[in-house]
């Protein structure tokens, strides 16, 4: 019986790692993970994290337009 043996190798997704892209706003993010790839960046103080490598220069080209997503 190994049931009990669950395979905790990252941190388990609670809700306050789940965020939406500021990007692309039907797409959740885990910060993390996202950290984990570098997909994030830090913008007047405040961190955004992206759900893939495509938002990070769609962010950087006009930051205000996605910042106030949060």
């Amino acid at each position: 019986m190994s049931h009990d043996h669950d395979h905790h190798h990252e941190a388990p997704a609670d809700a306050d790692d789940v965020i939406v892209c500021p990007v692309m706003p039907g797409s959740t993010v885990s910060k993390s993970v996202a950290e984990a790839q570098g997909l994030y960046r830090d913008y007047e103080g405040e961190r955004y994290w992206f759900c893939c490598a495509a938002c990070g220069p769609l962010f950087d080209a006009d930051p205000a337009k996605y910042a106030h997503a949060t």
